[in-house]
């Protein structure tokens, strides 16, 4: 389901004639991964979650050397005069910065294109040079008036990306700038919560603690995007439309509280009767969200709606499973041990109820009869002493 909660940068590259080679590498790429999804799907979250962020960063990375590559070849090599494209200068630039041509895109810059143009994604050209670690594009974007604060469509800004790749530099140079530590991404993260190098995390809590970041002021900064999404589905509620909507991955509005540990958007979406044990395409249910992001208190909420603890997804992995905190994991086991007695004890009453009903039945029976036949005797009785009265006359 990672899927949902942990997005990827999604860059679109727009590929000029010249460069089949870089598009049949792909391709291979590609062909590789195929053959070795039966593997792939045979690992658990975990390990695929690690391997899928050294793809992506092996991807990149091939990509943007097979770009510098066809940088340097001779212009006649790299057009043809058969079939040209004409882009927006707009699109242009977003193709120069994925190929880190620092000189087309100053030359762009200069002619008055605006630094902040972006793609259907959202991702600018100041996005992508912190994805790719190149200093000199960022000053020169910054300089030009970039927007150091820009958000792509998943509201990650240049400083979520500088981080999560663990670039120390960009990620000073960004807040010198101004970028806002605060800023919350679609998924509830802040730059911080997504940055995995030490030295960087700890270049980015330093410059939160200068500037008198609290924990406080974190809690109620996220809350603000948690209160947009109550709000949102209150409004949805109010039309009448379903809160159960799935998205492309399959994930509810449950999934995606209880995965950033919205408990005041759980608690309404479980006031309004909606389904804990909905799955999305990887057969996650709303508590394998709570359990692998960690957020316990939202985890027994749902368990106290009726989750089920046992419930697996499609790699046979329940909510303790994919935990990673060890203590965590600890109270999970707990509440699943507490919910199969719960549930063995219901079932011992129903069956007690069921045999105490059976008995019941069976008495009720067994009183209706003998009334029956008392009744028939009394019939007879009064029968035959009417018949003898008569008979007597």
């Amino acid at each position: 389901m990672l899927l949902t909660y942990l997005k990827s940068l999604i860059l679109i590259f727009f590929v000029p004639d010249g460069k089949q080679d870089a598009t049949i590498a792909m391709t291979i790429d590609h062909a590789a991964l195929i053959s070795e999804m039966p593997h792939i799907e045979q690992m658990p979250t975990q390990e695929r979650l690690i391997l899928a962020r050294e793809r992506r960063t092996k991807q990149l990375q091939s990509y943007h050397r097979r770009e510098r590559e066809y940088g340097k070849k001779p212009k006649g090599a790299r057009s043809s005069a058969k079939r040209r494209v004409n882009f927006r200068d707009s699109v242009v630039l977003l193709e120069a910065a994925a190929r880190n041509d620092i000189d087309e895109v100053r030359n762009l810059l200069f002619r008055g294109v605006d630094p902040d143009s972006c793609n259907e994604d959202g991702l600018t050209a100041l996005h992508q040079c912190c994805i790719d670690d190149n200093e000199a594009m960022l000053l020169l974007l910054l300089e030009q008036g970039a927007n150091v604060n820009a958000v792509d469509s998943e509201k990650w800004t240049p400083l979520h990306a500088a981080a999560t790749c663990g670039h120390l530099k960009l990620v000073s140079i960004l807040i010198a700038r101004g970028a806002n530590l605060l800023a919350v991404n679609a998924d509830g993260n802040m730059p911080y919560d997504i940055c995995e190098d030490e030295a960087t995390l700890d270049y980015i809590e330093g410059e939160m603690a200068k500037r008198g970041v609290t924990q406080k002021l974190i809690d109620e900064t996220r809350a603000h995007t948690e209160m947009q999404m109550l709000i949102d589905l209150q409004k949805l509620a109010a039309k009448g439309e379903d809160l159960e909507n799935c998205d492309k991955q399959g994930a509810t509005p449950l999934h995606v509280a209880a995965a950033n540990g919205y408990i005041t958007v759980v608690e309404y979406l479980l006031d309004q009767n909606v389904r804990t044990d909905v799955k999305d395409r990887d057969d996650w249910r709303p508590a394998h969200a709570a359990a692998c992001w960690g957020h316990l208190d939202v985890l027994e909420m749902l368990v106290q709606a009726g989750a089920d603890l046992n419930a697996k997804n499609k790699y046979d992995e329940t909510p303790a499973d994919i935990c990673e905190d060890p203590e965590i994991k600890e109270r999970i086991i707990q509440l699943r041990t507490e919910q199969e007695s719960k549930r063995q004890a219901a079932a011992h009453r129903k069956k007690v109820k069921k045999s105490s009903s059976n008995t019941r039945t069976q008495s009720v029976r067994r009183t209706s009869l003998r009334d029956k036949g008392l009744t028939q005797r009394r019939d007879a009785v009064e029968e035959a002493r009417l018949r003898m009265q008569a008979e007597y006359k």
